[in-house]
Protein backbone atom coordinates (compact mmCIF):
# COMPACT_ATOMS: atom_id res chain seq x y z
CA UNK A 1 0.00 0.00 0.00
CA UNK A 2 1.07 3.53 -0.31
CA UNK A 3 2.88 5.32 2.38
CA UNK A 4 1.59 8.19 4.08
CA UNK A 5 2.87 11.84 3.66
CA UNK A 6 3.56 14.14 0.58
CA UNK A 7 3.48 13.07 -2.89
CA UNK A 8 5.55 14.68 -5.42
CA UNK A 9 4.63 16.06 -8.48
CA UNK A 10 1.16 18.18 -8.82
CA UNK A 11 -0.38 16.58 -5.24
CA UNK A 12 -1.56 20.08 -3.00
CA UNK A 13 -4.89 18.43 -0.86
CA UNK A 14 -4.04 18.68 2.64
CA UNK A 15 -6.40 17.00 5.89
CA UNK A 16 -8.93 20.10 6.08
CA UNK A 17 -11.28 17.69 4.19
CA UNK A 18 -11.53 15.18 6.89
CA UNK A 19 -15.23 15.91 8.03
CA UNK A 20 -16.34 17.38 5.53
CA UNK A 21 -19.80 16.84 5.59
CA UNK A 22 -20.37 17.81 8.53
CA UNK A 23 -19.02 21.03 8.15
CA UNK A 24 -21.46 21.54 5.19
CA UNK A 25 -24.62 24.42 6.11
CA UNK A 26 -27.72 23.08 7.69
CA UNK A 27 -29.63 24.44 4.55
CA UNK A 28 -27.53 21.22 2.87
CA UNK A 29 -28.25 18.97 5.68
CA UNK A 30 -31.78 18.44 4.28
CA UNK A 31 -30.85 18.14 0.53
CA UNK A 32 -31.06 14.23 -0.95
CA UNK A 33 -27.31 12.77 -1.39
CA UNK A 34 -27.76 12.63 -4.67
CA UNK A 35 -27.87 16.63 -4.75
CA UNK A 36 -24.73 17.43 -3.04
CA UNK A 37 -21.51 17.30 -5.58
CA UNK A 38 -19.49 14.20 -3.65
CA UNK A 39 -15.61 13.56 -4.75
CA UNK A 40 -14.71 9.74 -5.73
CA UNK A 41 -11.81 7.82 -6.87
CA UNK A 42 -12.30 6.01 -10.18
CA UNK A 43 -10.88 2.30 -9.42
CA UNK A 44 -10.35 3.15 -5.88
CA UNK A 45 -8.10 -0.06 -5.14
CA UNK A 46 -5.80 0.99 -7.97
CA UNK A 47 -2.86 1.58 -5.78
CA UNK A 48 -2.76 -2.08 -4.93
CA UNK A 49 -2.17 -3.98 -7.89
CA UNK A 50 -0.36 -7.21 -7.76
CA UNK A 51 2.07 -6.79 -10.84
CA UNK A 52 2.75 -11.14 -10.45
CA UNK A 53 -1.02 -11.77 -10.73
CA UNK A 54 -2.95 -12.86 -13.80
CA UNK A 55 -3.68 -10.49 -16.36
CA UNK A 56 -8.21 -9.79 -16.03
CA UNK A 57 -7.81 -7.09 -18.73
CA UNK A 58 -7.24 -6.55 -21.98
CA UNK A 59 -8.35 -10.15 -23.27
CA UNK A 60 -6.32 -9.85 -25.99
CA UNK A 61 -3.31 -9.87 -23.56
CA UNK A 62 -4.63 -12.67 -21.11
CA UNK A 63 -2.60 -15.80 -23.01
CA UNK A 64 0.69 -13.89 -22.58
CA UNK A 65 0.17 -13.03 -18.70
CA UNK A 66 3.28 -14.82 -17.84
CA UNK A 67 5.42 -12.54 -19.54
CA UNK A 68 6.98 -10.04 -16.82
CA UNK A 69 7.28 -6.92 -18.57
CA UNK A 70 3.13 -7.55 -20.10
CA UNK A 71 2.37 -7.38 -16.37
CA UNK A 72 4.22 -4.45 -16.01
CA UNK A 73 3.08 -2.20 -19.05
CA UNK A 74 -0.64 -3.54 -17.34
CA UNK A 75 0.59 -2.09 -14.17
CA UNK A 76 1.83 0.72 -15.45
CA UNK A 77 -1.12 1.97 -17.22
CA UNK A 78 -4.20 -0.03 -14.72
CA UNK A 79 -2.52 2.33 -11.18
CA UNK A 80 -4.88 4.89 -11.17
CA UNK A 81 -4.63 5.77 -7.34
CA UNK A 82 -1.53 6.78 -5.08
CA UNK A 83 -3.71 6.66 -1.71
CA UNK A 84 -4.54 3.69 -0.03
CA UNK A 85 -8.01 3.34 1.43
CA UNK A 86 -7.86 5.15 4.34
CA UNK A 87 -5.58 8.07 3.07
CA UNK A 88 -8.75 8.53 0.24
CA UNK A 89 -10.80 8.47 3.30
CA UNK A 90 -9.18 10.84 4.94
CA UNK A 91 -8.48 13.47 2.07
CA UNK A 92 -12.89 13.60 2.06
CA UNK A 93 -13.38 10.96 -0.91
CA UNK A 94 -16.50 9.81 -0.36
CA UNK A 95 -17.95 7.58 -3.50
CA UNK A 96 -15.64 4.29 -4.05
CA UNK A 97 -15.49 2.60 -7.52
CA UNK A 98 -14.80 -1.18 -6.90
CA UNK A 99 -14.40 -3.78 -9.28
CA UNK A 100 -14.60 -7.56 -7.72
CA UNK A 101 -13.01 -10.48 -9.27
CA UNK A 102 -12.62 -13.95 -7.94
CA UNK A 103 -9.22 -15.94 -8.61
CA UNK A 104 -10.01 -19.10 -10.38
CA UNK A 105 -7.39 -21.26 -8.70
CA UNK A 106 -8.27 -19.56 -5.18
CA UNK A 107 -8.22 -22.53 -2.48
CA UNK A 108 -10.46 -20.30 -0.55
CA UNK A 109 -14.09 -21.08 -1.68
CA UNK A 110 -15.51 -17.60 -1.14
CA UNK A 111 -12.45 -15.11 -1.22
CA UNK A 112 -12.54 -12.55 -3.90
CA UNK A 113 -10.38 -9.32 -4.40
CA UNK A 114 -10.52 -5.83 -6.45
CA UNK A 115 -9.03 -5.55 -9.59
CA UNK A 116 -8.02 -3.29 -12.56
CA UNK A 117 -5.72 -5.01 -15.20
CA UNK A 118 -4.24 -7.17 -12.62
CA UNK A 119 -5.47 -8.87 -8.91
CA UNK A 120 -5.22 -6.61 -6.08
CA UNK A 121 -2.68 -7.70 -3.11
CA UNK A 122 -5.83 -7.45 -0.57
CA UNK A 123 -9.09 -9.14 -0.21
CA UNK A 124 -12.55 -7.69 -0.26
CA UNK A 125 -12.92 -8.69 3.13
CA UNK A 126 -9.97 -6.92 4.50
CA UNK A 127 -10.85 -3.66 2.54
CA UNK A 128 -14.19 -3.28 3.13
CA UNK A 129 -13.41 -4.07 7.24
CA UNK A 130 -11.03 -1.75 6.88
CA UNK A 131 -13.69 0.82 5.74
CA UNK A 132 -16.36 -0.16 8.48
CA UNK A 133 -13.26 0.71 10.75
CA UNK A 134 -13.06 4.60 9.65
CA UNK A 135 -16.72 4.73 9.01
CA UNK A 136 -17.16 3.75 13.06
CA UNK A 137 -14.89 6.83 14.18
CA UNK A 138 -16.21 8.95 11.49
CA UNK A 139 -20.00 9.16 11.90
CA UNK A 140 -20.93 12.54 10.25
CA UNK A 141 -19.21 11.14 6.82
CA UNK A 142 -21.44 9.40 4.46
CA UNK A 143 -19.46 6.38 2.19
CA UNK A 144 -21.22 5.24 -0.84
CA UNK A 145 -19.55 1.49 -2.15
CA UNK A 146 -19.98 0.98 -5.41
CA UNK A 147 -18.90 -2.68 -6.08
CA UNK A 148 -19.23 -4.23 -9.92
CA UNK A 149 -18.18 -6.30 -12.65
CA UNK A 150 -17.57 -9.28 -10.06
CA UNK A 151 -15.21 -11.34 -12.59
CA UNK A 152 -15.60 -15.09 -12.17
CA UNK A 153 -18.19 -15.21 -9.26
CA UNK A 154 -21.00 -17.82 -8.90
CA UNK A 155 -24.42 -17.19 -7.17
CA UNK A 156 -22.69 -18.92 -4.09
CA UNK A 157 -20.13 -16.17 -4.20
CA UNK A 158 -22.66 -13.40 -4.25
CA UNK A 159 -24.84 -14.85 -1.33
CA UNK A 160 -21.23 -14.93 0.70
CA UNK A 161 -20.48 -11.42 -0.36
CA UNK A 162 -23.58 -9.98 0.01
CA UNK A 163 -24.17 -12.00 3.48
CA UNK A 164 -20.74 -10.26 4.84
CA UNK A 165 -21.22 -7.11 3.81
CA UNK A 166 -24.69 -6.72 5.56
CA UNK A 167 -23.43 -8.34 8.59
CA UNK A 168 -19.82 -6.03 8.69
CA UNK A 169 -22.08 -3.02 8.23
CA UNK A 170 -25.29 -3.72 9.77
CA UNK A 171 -27.13 -0.86 11.49
CA UNK A 172 -24.79 1.37 9.10
CA UNK A 173 -26.30 0.35 5.76
CA UNK A 174 -28.47 3.01 4.33
CA UNK A 175 -31.29 1.23 3.01
CA UNK A 176 -33.15 1.22 -0.40
CA UNK A 177 -36.22 2.77 1.09
CA UNK A 178 -34.51 5.52 2.59
CA UNK A 179 -34.41 9.06 1.43
CA UNK A 180 -30.95 9.89 2.37
CA UNK A 181 -29.97 13.34 3.42
CA UNK A 182 -27.48 13.97 5.88
CA UNK A 183 -29.40 15.18 8.37
CA UNK A 184 -31.70 11.64 8.18
CA UNK A 185 -28.35 9.47 8.12
CA UNK A 186 -27.41 11.28 11.03
CA UNK A 187 -30.19 11.30 13.11
CA UNK A 188 -30.15 7.39 11.77
CA UNK A 189 -27.17 6.57 12.24
CA UNK A 190 -27.12 4.45 8.65
CA UNK A 191 -24.13 6.21 6.99
CA UNK A 192 -22.79 3.66 4.59
CA UNK A 193 -24.60 2.96 1.34
CA UNK A 194 -23.44 0.27 -1.07
CA UNK A 195 -24.53 -0.60 -4.80
CA UNK A 196 -24.08 -3.97 -6.14
CA UNK A 197 -24.61 -4.28 -9.32
CA UNK A 198 -25.25 -7.75 -10.37
CA UNK A 199 -28.62 -9.39 -11.02
CA UNK A 200 -27.95 -11.56 -8.15
CA UNK A 201 -28.79 -8.67 -5.55
CA UNK A 202 -32.24 -8.89 -4.29
CA UNK A 203 -31.06 -7.38 -0.83
CA UNK A 204 -33.50 -4.34 0.29
CA UNK A 205 -30.10 -2.86 2.06
CA UNK A 206 -27.75 -3.01 -1.45
CA UNK A 207 -28.70 -0.40 -3.99
CA UNK A 208 -28.86 -0.94 -7.62
CA UNK A 209 -26.24 0.26 -10.33
CA UNK A 210 -25.25 4.04 -9.80
CA UNK A 211 -24.76 5.45 -13.53
CA UNK A 212 -21.08 6.49 -14.11
CA UNK A 213 -20.92 8.65 -17.12
CA UNK A 214 -16.98 8.72 -18.58
CA UNK A 215 -15.59 9.70 -21.88
CA UNK A 216 -13.63 7.08 -23.17
CA UNK A 217 -10.78 8.83 -24.47
CA UNK A 218 -7.65 10.19 -23.57
CA UNK A 219 -8.34 13.80 -24.66
CA UNK A 220 -9.72 15.71 -21.90
CA UNK A 221 -11.64 18.53 -24.04
CA UNK A 222 -13.78 15.10 -25.74
CA UNK A 223 -14.29 13.80 -21.74
CA UNK A 224 -16.11 17.37 -21.91
CA UNK A 225 -18.41 16.90 -24.61
CA UNK A 226 -19.08 13.19 -23.50
CA UNK A 227 -20.15 14.54 -20.02
CA UNK A 228 -22.21 17.73 -21.14
CA UNK A 229 -24.16 15.54 -23.40
CA UNK A 230 -24.67 13.14 -20.32
CA UNK A 231 -25.66 15.68 -18.08
CA UNK A 232 -28.02 17.09 -20.82
CA UNK A 233 -30.07 13.60 -21.90
CA UNK A 234 -29.11 11.00 -19.40
CA UNK A 235 -28.85 11.72 -15.46
CA UNK A 236 -31.14 10.07 -13.37
CA UNK A 237 -33.77 11.67 -11.98
CA UNK A 238 -33.74 11.52 -7.89
CA UNK A 239 -31.02 8.70 -7.89
CA UNK A 240 -27.45 8.86 -7.65
CA UNK A 241 -24.76 9.35 -10.86
CA UNK A 242 -21.32 10.21 -11.85
CA UNK A 243 -19.05 12.22 -14.05
CA UNK A 244 -15.82 10.26 -14.35
CA UNK A 245 -12.71 12.72 -15.04
CA UNK A 246 -10.96 9.50 -16.19
CA UNK A 247 -9.00 9.10 -19.05
CA UNK A 248 -8.81 6.05 -21.45
CA UNK A 249 -5.76 4.58 -23.69
CA UNK A 250 -7.13 4.27 -26.99
CA UNK A 251 -7.53 1.10 -28.65
CA UNK A 252 -4.93 -0.77 -30.52
CA UNK A 253 -2.17 0.74 -32.58
CA UNK A 254 -3.61 4.46 -31.50
CA UNK A 255 -2.06 3.38 -27.55
CA UNK A 256 1.48 3.22 -28.75
CA UNK A 257 2.20 6.73 -28.66
CA UNK A 258 1.53 7.14 -25.19
CA UNK A 259 3.58 4.04 -24.14
CA UNK A 260 6.61 6.30 -22.99
CA UNK A 261 3.80 7.93 -20.39
CA UNK A 262 2.46 6.72 -17.24
CA UNK A 263 -1.40 7.12 -16.84
CA UNK A 264 -0.53 9.54 -13.38
CA UNK A 265 1.43 11.91 -16.16
CA UNK A 266 -1.35 12.08 -18.82
CA UNK A 267 -4.04 12.54 -15.72
CA UNK A 268 -1.56 15.38 -14.23
CA UNK A 269 -1.34 16.88 -17.88
CA UNK A 270 -5.33 16.72 -18.17
CA UNK A 271 -6.63 17.63 -15.04
CA UNK A 272 -6.13 21.36 -15.22
CA UNK A 273 -8.57 21.24 -17.84
CA UNK A 274 -11.36 18.76 -16.45
CA UNK A 275 -11.12 21.03 -13.07
CA UNK A 276 -11.90 24.07 -14.89
CA UNK A 277 -15.25 22.23 -16.30
CA UNK A 278 -16.05 21.20 -12.81
CA UNK A 279 -15.57 24.83 -11.54
CA UNK A 280 -17.99 25.83 -14.53
CA UNK A 281 -20.62 23.20 -13.29
CA UNK A 282 -23.04 26.26 -11.33
CA UNK A 283 -24.57 27.46 -12.37
CA UNK A 284 -24.34 25.00 -15.12
CA UNK A 285 -25.13 25.12 -18.81
CA UNK A 286 -26.98 22.25 -18.85
CA UNK A 287 -28.18 20.91 -15.48
CA UNK A 288 -29.19 22.32 -12.23
CA UNK A 289 -27.02 19.80 -10.25
CA UNK A 290 -24.46 17.67 -9.98
CA UNK A 291 -23.53 14.58 -7.87
CA UNK A 292 -20.41 12.36 -7.58
CA UNK A 293 -17.46 13.07 -9.15
CA UNK A 294 -14.87 10.56 -9.63
CA UNK A 295 -11.21 11.00 -10.79
CA UNK A 296 -7.61 9.20 -11.06
CA UNK A 297 -5.20 10.04 -8.64
CA UNK A 298 -7.39 11.85 -6.22
CA UNK A 299 -4.31 13.51 -4.25
CA UNK A 300 -3.65 15.57 -7.48
CA UNK A 301 -4.15 19.17 -7.49
CA UNK A 302 -6.95 20.28 -4.84
CA UNK A 303 -9.54 18.24 -6.62
CA UNK A 304 -11.29 16.56 -3.88
CA UNK A 305 -11.63 20.47 -2.24
CA UNK A 306 -12.58 21.40 -6.47
CA UNK A 307 -15.71 19.22 -5.45
CA UNK A 308 -16.40 20.12 -2.41
CA UNK A 309 -16.88 23.44 -2.99
CA UNK A 310 -18.79 23.21 -5.59
CA UNK A 311 -21.60 22.69 -2.78
CA UNK A 312 -21.04 26.07 -1.80
CA UNK A 313 -22.42 27.31 -5.19
CA UNK A 314 -25.39 25.18 -5.50
CA UNK A 315 -28.33 27.16 -6.80
CA UNK A 316 -30.73 28.46 -4.92
CA UNK A 317 -33.67 25.49 -5.76
CA UNK A 318 -31.44 23.31 -3.96
CA UNK A 319 -30.01 25.56 -1.35
CA UNK A 320 -33.64 26.04 0.58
Amino acid sequence: MAESGPQEGGTTEGNDNLDWMSKLPSRLQRVSLWNLAIPGSHDTMGYDLDMESDILDPESLIPVSKLHCVRALIHKWATTQELNICQQLDAGVRFFDMRVARKPDDPDPTRTFFYHGLYTHSDVETVLSTVSHWAAGHPTEVLLLALSHFRGMEDHHHQHLIDFITQLFGAKLVLVADQPTLRFCWDSGRHILVSYDHPANHNLQMWRKIPYFYGNTIVPSEVVTVLDKKLRTQTPINYFFVCGLNLTLPDGLGALKYLSKTLRSVTLEGLPFLLDWVNRQYPGPFNDHINIIASDFVNLLDFVSTVVQLNGKMPALLNK
